[in-house]
């Protein structure tokens, strides 16, 4: 179904569609564009200084890599030789993304790549140890309050800084407006927050909880905005998102499927003649651990 064709239900998506090599194709390109670059001068500066390696390769830690967008983001932009493990529980994502891994750093140095296939919770400061720098992307959203504890705490055992992209804030802006767009949010907004199979997922206050945690462990945290703008150059991506949006907003309040269905097609519509705009706020949260014994 292209994006000019309006869908015959707004039936939920399934929860795998948001970890879909397609999908996670599609928004590269906007996720690259988005992510805060303002948070690499300090990052730098402590890989670079008395906490971080010298000359001997940075280990750099993936959480939950997908297709290994932010290694082929950061990594040509970190220098020196660097050691990337993917961590993932999908066999076949850790494969493509092992595969993809950029080769070289900023400054020519070798970068190579190893695989960890296993769950965030097992993740532990033993298991960091020797850690340059933990990064994830669009992960801190789907944990649990304690798993982010967990992450912070195994972060400042290992002594090592945390970069952590494109976590949903519950924001998003549509031009033009429709009356519909602020229900639709709360909707989505809520659906985020839900319980499932035992655990309460933080969504859009998981950047918030996760730099209380981090400063808890005595980190110094910077969070920066990083929306994804999508225009007429990404209607693909802005359509997909769309129809996730919606669909999740219905899967939380029935009540709205009838008139999301016409708010669709409309939006597609526009999405597809070029003419929607569609901000979807983020933030990257980077998290400095103490040097010395100070933050």
């Amino acid at each position: 179904m292209t994006t000019s064709e309006a869908p015959r239900s707004v039936a939920p998506r399934s929860e795998a569609t948001r970890y879909a090599p397609a999908w996670l194709e599609l928004r590269e390109g906007p996720d690259g564009a988005a992510r805060a670059t303002e948070l690499l001068d300090a990052l730098r500066g402590r890989l670079a200084g008395p906490a971080g390696n010298g000359e001997r390769a940075l280990v750099i830690h993936d959480l939950g890599c997908g297709t290994g967008s932010m290694g082929r983001w950061l990594a040509p932009r970190l220098a020196g030789p660097q050691r990337w493990v993917l961590h993932d529980h999908d066999p076949e994502l850790l494969e493509l993304a092992a595969a993809r891994t950029p080769r070289t750093a900023a400054d020519g140095s070798r970068v190579t790549v190893a695989t960890e296939r296993r769950d965030l919770a097992e993740l532990t400061a033993d298991g960091l140890a020797g850690a340059s720098l933990v990064t994830a992307s669009a992960l801190l959203d789907v944990l649990t309050r304690e798993e982010v504890d967990a992450l912070a705490a195994a972060c400042a055992g290992a002594g090592c800084p945390a970069l952590l992209a494109l976590s949903v804030v519950g924001r998003v802006e549509l031009s033009p407006a429709d009356p519909l767009d602020a229900e639709l949010a709360e909707a989505f907004n809520a659906h985020q927050r839900r319980a499932e199979h035992g655990r309460s997922m933080l969504g859009p206050d998981a950047v918030a909880v996760a730099a209380a945690a981090f400063a808890r462990c005595g980190a110094t945290v910077r969070v920066h905005a990083s929306p994804w703008r999508l225009g007429a150059a990404e209607s693909a991506l802005a359509g997909e998102w769309l129809r996730g949006w919606v669909g999740a907003a219905c899967e939380q309040r029935p009540d709205l499927a009838a008139p999301a269905e016409e708010y669709l097609r409309r939006r597609l519509e526009q999405c597809a003649a070029g003419g929607l705009r569609v901000v979807v706020h983020h933030s990257d949260l980077l998290a400095l651990p103490r040097t010395g014994g100070a933050a």
